[in-house]
């Protein structure tokens, strides 16, 4: 007879931590998980918390008159991310991808980057920026209004690219359900009787 505590290969008990830091651990990103997926349904509150980080992120940076690199790449970041918020899932040059004439079947428009997951990466971004700020090798001189202006500059030609792709495929990034039709007028509705 094989040991008690021999685990055959394949076996779940097998991937189980071991040691006391691997427990920990994953003590850890069971309840980080459980806490995120508590957080999905209640949009707002999500939302609301991270422009409030924001703003205490951004008052830090002008106390301190520094770490303009790690605003900027955090800016730069975003705005990727942005982007993939915009873009639907599919190419729209692919036939059929998006509905083109007001008879074809409804489709919702499915985002190359689901609005949750964005929201966990600009968070995520902005805690990493955040503790940045705490390290003065991560303070590199700068001349910031050329860095903000090239920011801007990138930002609005980025915007108009993604706007004339909407424009083009003629789709509109937010989804507000399916259209619903009104029926008949009741005046017309009594007039045929």
């Amino acid at each position: 007879a094989a040991p008690m505590n021999v685990v055959a290969p394949g076996d779940a008990a097998a991937e189980l931590p071991s040691t006391f830091i691997q427990k920990a651990q994953h003590k850890f990103e069971v309840q980080f998980v459980r806490l995120r997926d508590k957080t999905t349904p209640h949009l707002y509150g999500r939302w609301g918390s991270t422009a409030l980080f924001f703003l205490i992120y951004f008052w830090r940076v002008w106390m301190l008159q520094g770490w303009y690199i790690v605003t900027y790449a955090l800016g730069i970041y975003i705005v990727n991310l942005l982007i993939g918020f915009l873009s639907p899932q599919l190419d729209p040059e692919q036939e059929g991808s998006l509905p083109t004439a007001g008879n074809d079947e409804f489709k919702p428009f499915m985002r190359r980057l689901p609005e949750f997951k964005f929201w966990y990466s600009v968070t995520k971004a902005l805690l990493i920026a955040f503790a940045c700020t705490f390290f003065s090798l991560f303070n590199i001189p700068v001349y910031w209004p050329i860095l903000l202006m090239y920011f801007l500059v990138l930002f609005f030609m980025t915007m108009r690219r993604q706007i004339k792709h909407m424009i083009k495929y003629k789709y509109i990034p937010f989804t507000m359900g399916k259209q619903v039709y009104a029926g008949k007028k009741e005046g017309a509705a009594d007039a045929s009787k």
